[in-house]
C-alpha cells in the first residue's frame, strides 16, 4: 500500500499514515520501522507499507518510482 505521513512522534514512535486510495488515516505499528532504512519519518513523506493482522501500517519504507505509481510515460 502507498499512503503519506500525516504525523510521527520520534520519542514514542507513534504515528499515522494516510492510505491513499481511500484517504484512512492507518495507526503505525510499534515495529513499523523495524528493518527500514527510514529511523524516523517526517510529515508529507511518501511511503509503502503493509497491514499487520490489527490493521495497523508495518514495514514501512521508501517507495521506488514504480511502487508509487510514477512510470516513464507519466514524466
Amino acid at each position: 500500500m502507498q499512503g503519506t505521513i500525516m504525523m510521527f512522534d520520534p520519542a514514542t514512535r507513534e504515528g499515522i499514515v494516510v492510505r491513499d486510495t481511500d484517504r484512512t488515516e492507518i495507526v503505525l505499528a510499534e515495529n513499523a520501522l523495524q528493518g527500514s532504512i527510514f529511523r524516523m519519518l517526517r510529515q508529507g513523506q511518501r511511503v509503502v507499507f503493509d497491514l499487520d493482522a490489527d490493521g495497523r501500517a508495518f514495514k514501512v519504507r521508501a517507495g521506488s518510482e514504480p511502487d508509487l505509481g510514477i512510470l516513464d510515460a507519466d514524466v
